[in-house]
């Protein structure tokens, strides 16, 4: 299959993928009204472009949180990203750090902190900062815990900490029920058709190490393998967390901190209030509750409450480099995007992360040229119309 945009690799991933894995990353929550208007509102804004303008030299640099990005482009992070390829953080992590790219881990990862870090450490772009992984954290009650994890990330090269606030509780998603989703992946009677059709797949993942939390194990000492940690897990988060929550992992990590779930101005200028560097703008894909506001919606209220006292990028529906522009225009710093990737890396392993990320550029490149601007530090909303499409 010639792969000329992101549909592509999803469409390769859902070949090579089991129906029930596949679905946990393409699903949303309940009748994923969200999922669905992540994407359908970046098409209700259009570009108004300009001419007689010099697009002889296209830049897409710039940085992020600090640290130089050779694109405004992210990898989310993404929960047991190792259950469609194995080691697929290590994979992602590196490829991002020879594009210059920021890559964030979860907390919720298959590959340990360490093993990634050092995956991105490896790269010749691992020179500069954009090379250094990301770490997401989630609250636990027992701030012990959080701080072993901030601690190991901070020693293993992360520079930037990224909180994520909307998940106190996991979104319905009926498509994981319906499948009978597992972690780790087993193979049923039900799922014996899906086992011979993906028999790459199992070889590579059902076959191999066990999947599990590798983060999360040596918190817990009633087991290691990945039931007995979702039990312990969900008994640990904290459900009582407020603003001072953030504060405390400002202070704990003294480094720059991003709050990732924010889609109310009210909240975001809360979060810059309490020590927050970044806003992430993001309704978790579209994964925890749904008829939430989308994220392209939620942008501009948002960057005009903050200004210039932080650094806000958006998470949700981005699966073209036009996607990327237009978040730019209305005053995004970059955007994050975790499903392109994880099709990328289920489809075609490395090669599918260097595909995405390439495909990315090209379209982000030509975009910004065909706007009538030359470099994406330069976008602004007068590029756009359309806006008054986005209010709810």
């Amino acid at each position: 299959m010639n792969v000329v945009n992101i549909e592509d690799l999803r469409r390769l991933a859902r070949k090579r993928l089991p129906k029930a894995i596949f679905e946990f990353v393409d699903g949303g929550a309940l009748d994923e009204v969200t999922l669905r208007a992540n994407r359908s509102d970046f098409e209700r804004v259009r570009f108004h472009p300009r001419v007689f303008t010099d697009v002889s030299q296209i830049s897409l640099a710039t940085t992020i949180l600090g640290q130089p990005a050779q694109v405004p482009l992210i990898m989310a992070p993404v929960g047991l990203c190792g259950m469609v390829r194995r080691k697929a953080e290590v994979i992602a992590a590196r490829t991002a750090a020879s594009a210059g790219m920021p890559f964030c881990l979860s907390m919720m990862a298959a590959s340990s902190i360490e093993e990634v870090c050092a995956g991105a450490a490896s790269q010749p772009q691992r020179a500069t900062p954009s090379g250094a992984p990301w770490f997401q954290l989630y609250l636990l009650k027992d701030r012990a815990m959080n701080r072993v994890l901030l601690q190991r990330a901070r020693a293993a090269g992360a520079k930037v900490l990224v909180l994520t606030v909307d998940t106190k509780t996991q979104g319905p998603r009926e498509r994981d029920i319906r499948n009978g989703f597992t972690v780790p992946p087993r193979i049923t009677m039900r799922s014996a058709f899906d086992a011979v059709r993906c028999w790459r797949w199992v070889r590579d993942v059902a076959l191999g190490p066990t999947v599990t939390f590798a983060n999360l194990k040596d918190l817990n000492s009633g087991g290691k393998d990945v039931v007995t940690i979702t039990q312990f897990i969900a008994d640990k988060y904290d459900l009582g967390y407020d603003w001072e929550a953030l504060e405390w992992c400002k202070s704990e990590w003294q480094g720059p901190v991003a709050v990732k779930g924010i889609l109310s101005p009210v909240d975001a200028k809360l979060a810059v209030q309490h020590g927050a560097s970044g806003i992430i703008v993001s309704n978790h894909g579209g994964r925890q509750l749904d008829g939430a506001i989308s994220s392209i919606a939620a942008l501009p209220a948002i960057v005009d409450a903050v200004g210039s006292d932080a650094e806000v990028i958006l998470d949700g529906g981005v699966r073209r480099g036009v996607d990327i522009v237009k978040a730019l225009c209305l005053g995004a710093r970059a955007c994050m995007a975790g499903r392109p990737f994880v099709y990328a890396l289920a489809a075609l392993g490395e090669e599918g992360m260097q595909r995405a990320i390439a495909i990315f550029k090209a379209e982000i490149e030509k975009a910004v040229m065909l706007v009538g601007c030359n470099s994406v530090q330069a976008l602004q909303r007068g590029y756009l119309q359309g806006l008054d499409r986005l209010r709810c």
